[in-house]
């Protein structure tokens, strides 16, 4: 499928009326199966991603969002079978919220394998993973074995971007390609939240209250 606009070296597809959601992602895999990286629609805000188990790839990436190494790079999975695939272990109270709420905004910090390279935990040993409810996030994770980097398409400490308008175009400039979904929901980005432990510890506030996660927790 031939690109709605191409920008310097950037292609950008538009999902819409003569370009359905599967035709976008083929062309979009075309690129991350080759070590490209993309822009993407998640169901809070746009995404940047990549190949997670490319060294190449995820250096890139670190580069072009400006992000210091030493914070590890959160991943979405195409569905909770990947995420089994990645962890050491899947305990019970990430079962609990797994049921709950994905998929969805809700990002768990587990155990990695220790086949994932290590670039993308920052050495840390765990990641922080989601099955997105959006339909393309979880597309392109598949095309990729099952994962996909999931960083906000923005430069660090800059905020999240609803609309492809709202991320610097150079970071635009710098990536393969760009998946134009309109604007997306925003507002707050996934909750975070450790389940490596024997209760769920909140990291970030987002999208699920937490007050939701501990009542799941406790079931």
């Amino acid at each position: 499928m031939e690109p709605l606009l191409t920008g310097a070296d950037t292609l950008i597809w538009r999902v819409g009326t003569n370009r359905s959601e599967t035709e976008v992602v083929e062309a979009a895999t075309s690129l991350l199966t080759r070590g490209g990286i993309v822009v993407y629609p998640t169901e809070t805000f746009y995404g940047l991603g990549g190949n997670p188990l490319s060294p190449a790839t995820v250096a890139a990436i670190f580069a072009i969002k400006k992000r210091e190494r030493e914070k590890a790079l959160p991943l979405i999975a195409s569905g909770i079978q990947a995420v089994r695939e990645w962890v050491e272990e899947f305990p019970a109270l990430a079962e609990r919220l797994a049921a709950a709420f994905w998929p969805g905004p809700l990002t768990l910090i587990l155990r990695a394998v220790h086949r994932l390279p290590p670039q993308v935990h920052a050495s840390t040993g765990k990641i922080a993973i989601r099955v997105s409810s959006h339909p393309v996030a979880r597309a392109l994770a598949a095309s990729l074995g099952g994962l996909i980097v999931s960083t906000s398409a923005n430069f660090t400490g800059q905020r999240a971007c609803r609309t492809l308008a709202e991320i610097p175009i150079e970071l635009v400039r710098q990536v393969d390609g760009v998946i134009d979904a309109g604007r997306l929901p925003g507002s707050l980005p996934s909750t975070i939240v450790d389940v490596t432990g024997g209760s769920p510890l909140l990291v970030r506030e987002g999208c699920v209250p937490f007050m939701e996660i501990e009542r799941a927790a406790a079931l």
